[in-house]
């Protein structure tokens, strides 16, 4: 009995870390340009987005909920973030030298983008804790409400940046290693640290496990659960940023589109439990990275991208049943 509890403990706090390593091994086996520097930044750059929406999202599942709705808030988000900025860019041309009106530009932007998102999280907060409406309702809701209005905004079409400096912040490099990527670790790092090393992270994981004696050990639930929902609405407002940044865009249709999926099969991946009460960040970040390798690996040799769903639903298939202990000839209970 105390073997297998040790081999379960050892598999939910190792097992995405052994995954990622065999995974990078057989990658380099079938293609040996995998292991290519400029490759593995590529699948850095392009996991950040859906990887820092993951973070948020970690704490949301450790907390018992879900969040379907961040795909459309992140488009959302991207949209204000552009107009704000073609609007400051046409109203201080004439008052401001180029390069402090392009900074305030985007500073702007950036704050209206976060600012709309945080307001987008806390509104499905609002909605869990004090409506007492299940997540999975709610955010399917505002899913649908989210996309709607930027659909609304844009009129069906794009959001296009006439500020070229917004793009180019958008492809930076910093020590040969792109902005998204390095935004991405500092927030794990950060996230990390407060999921682990603060009172806040000890009530998410008690709420999460049983809510019943967090609410008699006089853990205030509703506010924890509303937090995080407030996480994961920062974590999008800085995707969004992030993202219409790269493209100088944003698409009202398509922005954001299967970024739900994206996020949650990251944190299942890193063993975060879809029941609740336990997970952590670097696991998320080690998911995000297990993803995009799949999906490069997959596009290196050629695989239809139609047949990527499939893989990307077997490995999450295959990941709860891990975590089920169905896979491994056990059983966990809650």
């Amino acid at each position: 009995m105390a073997v297998s509890a040790r081999k379960k403990l050892s598999l939910d706090r190792y097992g995405p870390l052994i995954a990622l390593g065999v995974l990078v091994i057989a990658s380099t086996i079938l293609y040996p340009r995998f292991i290519e520097l400029q490759n593995l930044l590529n699948i850095l750059r392009q996991v950040s987005y859906t990887g820092i929406i993951a973070l948020g999202m970690t704490f949301v599942i450790i907390s018992g909920g879900i969040d379907l709705s961040v795909g459309s808030m992140t488009a959302l988000a991207g949209a204000f973030a552009i107009v704000t900025l073609n609007a400051l860019t046409q109203a201080l041309a004439a008052f401001t030298p180029m390069w402090l009106g392009t900074l305030l530009c985007i500073l702007v932007a950036a704050l209206v983008s976060i600012a709309i998102a945080l307001t987008a999280g806390a509104l499905n907060g609002i909605l869990v804790t004090k409506g007492k409406i299940a997540p999975f309702i709610v955010t399917l809701g505002t899913l649908a409400i989210y996309r709607s209005l930027t659909l609304y905004i844009g009129q069906a079409g794009e959001f296009r940046s006439s500020n070229s400096s917004y793009g180019d912040m958008g492809m930076s490099v910093i020590l040969g290693i792109p902005l998204p990527v390095w935004i991405f670790f500092i927030l794990a790092a950060l996230l990390s640290f407060v999921l682990t090393r603060t009172k806040y992270g000890r009530y998410v994981c008690a709420v999460g496990s049983n809510e019943k004696v967090a609410r008699y050990s006089a853990i205030n639930v509703d506010r924890i659960r509303f937090i995080s929902y407030v996480i994961v609405g920062l974590m999008v407002g800085i995707t969004a940023v992030l993202i219409s940044a790269r493209l100088n865009s944003i698409s009202s249709t398509n922005a954001g589109k299967d970024y739900e999926m994206d996020a949650i099969a990251a944190v299942v991946i890193g063993g975060t439990a879809m029941t609740g009460g336990k997970g952590s960040i670097w696991g998320s970040v080690i998911g995000a990275i297990i993803l995009g390798i799949i999906n490069n690996m997959l596009n290196m040799l050629g695989v239809s991208p139609y047949l990527q769903g499939l893989v990307k639903g077997l490995v999450i298939i295959g990941a709860v049943s891990i975590q089920s202990g169905w896979l491994t000839g056990g059983r966990t209970e809650k």
